[in-house]
């Protein structure tokens, strides 16, 4: 139980270290992940106004219907490049990346790089 706790904690401090720096505006939003073991999701924030311009996420049935499991790279890939799409049929081309509690690596940082390819900007 001690580990567990230890980890939240560790968790927690990276998750404030990382979004005191970011802030998401209307022209530049925030994509935040957020990543569990069998589904990862993006989300396009604005938080000056506290809403939310576009989501994907392996467990929708619209985005993630071809993909057969959400909890590896490929999957995050596809909803790289879906909220890409989303984003853009938004108007919105640059955004800051907020990878929450998780490091950039494995499925999150095959996420980032799907966005980028398929036209974002970080």
């Amino acid at each position: 139980m001690d580990k567990n706790r230890a980890i939240e904690r560790q968790r927690q401090r990276r998750r404030f270290r990382v979004r005191k720096r970011l802030n998401g505006t209307a022209e530049q939003p925030r994509l935040s992940v957020s990543r569990s073991h069998r589904n990862i999701s993006a989300q396009l924030i604005d938080d000056t106004s506290g809403r939310t311009l576009a989501s994907a996420s392996s467990g929708d049935k619209t985005v993630g219907g071809d993909i057969k499991y959400g909890g590896n790279k490929d999957a995050a890939a596809a909803i790289g490049k879906a909220i890409a799409a989303k984003a853009v049929a938004a108007g919105v081309k640059k955004v800051c990346f907020d990878r929450g509690s998780f490091k950039y690596h494995g499925r999150v940082a095959a996420l980032a790089d799907a966005a980028r390819e398929a036209g974002l900007e970080f």
